[in-house]
């Protein structure tokens, strides 16, 4: 069974912010072409000062139903989403619902035993923009729907999750799914330090949500979990998680695809990933002041500023190693390409760059380092480099490691590329995550031919495995680290044999390796995974017809 409509509502939803965006992004296209399906993603109207270049308002459109409720205190704009497919959207102001925050509140207390007692930081504007988009849902279909019509509703992480739960009181006709992309008790188990695998059975997630402060956005996100028709997830790692910490079992896995139309071709592909390393190793030997090789392996790491979940820190622990890898026979260019707070470009690197010249014999302040950071003294990533001797101030080592604490959206001030036109120009891309429900950096490098290393904590990695029904190696194009709570310095120990045999392989077999983990990417398209949402649409409206 098929909904006629289907609202997706999400806080990134025409808001670029992390992994949703991708995931709803690139599948919108997808699911435009699945006949007599109308699709309306639901996000906030969070730009006020000036316009949503992600957006582009019509006031055409719903114009009936938008002038009936005028005088009502939500406040939307309708549009339409600048990427693949142009889906609808609808935008949510929910500034004057901050008047009712404690009646709804009292409400999702006394329906659900919703905790928003221990609120702070971005829960009440969460939880606040669920409440509105609730009431814009419940609004619409009574203006353009009738019961005859079949209606999904799905919420994506806490962050919309009042929106279910306001709906299943007001509005049972419509079939709800609520997707937690990574429970907010299992990320802050990790991120505190704490060991989540090896005690992993004997966690209460009630229990840890009040030792970890973080009450109430578990709260909602498991009462969201237990009340919906469908609880989906994006992997099996994440499936376990629901179970152990939430005490629901997932209905559907929800794998996140892509799509490549963002991946250049041919001798496109070639221009493009050679004017990425050129500008990697000019900026490395400008900051260095080194002679580093043309034939450099240069190696990436991204995403998010988490030291301990992403495995950033275990990434310069294998640097070290490299470092004094006396197997390494070439030069290694290390980039961790991750938002930090920065400030400007460096002058003194931009200069370098200005100058027409392409080698330097000295090093520059700090040559590990790209831009300004704010936090220079407290910077986790930029302390650590420089705590364990990682900041090139020894010009005989092979292995250098750049920090870029910068967006890259193609106005830097160094690369001034976008982050797809720097990723391409890597030859190999390492991803030690240690909390990982899915993995869309690795997806991104496998499906620009990028050989990647990958962990078993990762949802990614352990998909890989169950597509080659195997552990993955470098020679799959997508090596499979085994991580857990006690092989730390182990998994470093293999990922720099990893690194120093990928150094001594032969173009071929580089070549080799291109070619299969493009393939590997191209089993991950939406075209592929698709068929699970159209299981959890089933799900959902099976349960809504019984109901009706």
């Amino acid at each position: 069974m098929l909904p006629d409509y289907l609202f997706e509502i999400s806080w990134e939803v025409c808001n670029k912010v992390g992994g949703i965006y991708t995931v709803l992004s690139t599948k919108a296209e997808t699911i435009s072409h699945i006949d007599g399906l109308n699709a309306i993603y639901i996000g906030p109207d969070l730009w006020t000062e000036q316009e949503n270049p992600l957006f582009t308002e019509d006031k055409r459109l719903w114009r009936n139903w938008r002038n009936s409720v005028a005088d009502e205190k939500f406040k939307v704009r309708c549009g339409y989403w600048e990427i693949p497919g142009r889906p609808k959207v609808i935008l949510v102001d929910f500034d004057d619902y901050f008047a009712e925050k404690e009646s709804f509140y009292y409400m999702l207390w006394d329906n659900y035993k919703v905790d928003s007692l221990h609120a702070y930081g971005d829960y009440d504007d969460s939880v606040l923009f669920g409440y509105a988009v609730g009431q814009v849902i419940e609004s619409f279909y009574k203006f353009h729907l009738t019961a005859k019509d079949n209606v999904v509703v799905q919420a994506h992480e806490w962050q919309s999750g009042s929106a279910a739960l306001y709906l299943k009181k007001n509005l049972p006709e419509v079939g709800t799914i609520f997707t937690t992309h990574a429970t907010s008790i299992g990320r802050s188990i990790a991120s505190n330090g704490k060991p989540l695998y090896d005690y992993f059975e004997g966690y209460n997630g009630d229990q840890m949500a009040d030792e970890l402060n973080v009450q109430s956005k578990h709260s909602i996100e498991k009462q969201s979990a237990l009340n919906v028709d469908c609880f989906t997830t994006v992997s099996e790692l994440t499936a376990k998680e629901c179970k152990q910490l939430i005490e629901r079992e997932i209905d559907v896995i929800l794998e996140n695809g892509f799509e490549k139309d963002f991946v250049p071709s041919g001798a496109e592909f070639e221009k493009r990933r050679a004017e990425a390393r050129a500008s990697r190793l000019r900026v490395a030997r400008a900051l260095t002041g080194d002679k580093i090789s043309d034939d450099a392996i240069i190696i990436g790491i991204g995403g998010r500023m988490e030291m301990r979940n992403k495995g950033i820190d275990l990434f310069l622990e294998t640097m070290i190693r490299l470092k004094c890898c006396a197997q390494l026979q070439r030069d290694v260019v290390a980039f961790i390409d991750v938002p930090a707070w920065s400030d400007t470009a460096r002058g003194d690197l931009q200069k370098r760059l200005a100058s027409g010249e392409n080698e330097w014999s000295t090093p520059l302040r700090d040559p590990y380092l790209t831009h300004n950071l704010c936090n220079f003294d407290h910077d986790a990533i930029a302390t650590t480099i420089r705590n364990i001797g990682l900041a090139n101030y020894d010009g005989k080592s092979r292995v250098k490691v750049i920090y870029v604490p910068c967006y890259l959206k193609g106005n830097d001030g160094i690369f001034n590329k976008d982050y797809y036109d720097i990723l391409i120009g890597n030859d190999l891309s390492i991803y030690p995550s240690y909390y990982e429900p899915w993995g869309y950096t690795p997806l991104e490098s496998a499906a620009f031919h990028i050989p990647t290393v990958t962990t078993n904590l990762a949802g990614f990695g352990l998909w890989v495995n169950s597509v080659l029904s195997r552990r993955g190696e470098l020679a799959d194009g997508v090596a499979v680290v085994e991580r857990n709570d006690s092989n730390y310095f182990n998994a470093a120990d293999v990922i720099t044999k990893i690194i120093c045999t990928f150094a001594k392989i032969s173009e071929a077999e580089v070549a080799d390796c291109r070619r299969k983990v493009a393939l590997l990417a191209d089993k991950a398209l939406w075209k592929h995974f698709i068929k699970n949402y159209l299981r959890a649409y089933d799900h959902a409206l099976k349960a809504a017809a019984e109901r009706k």
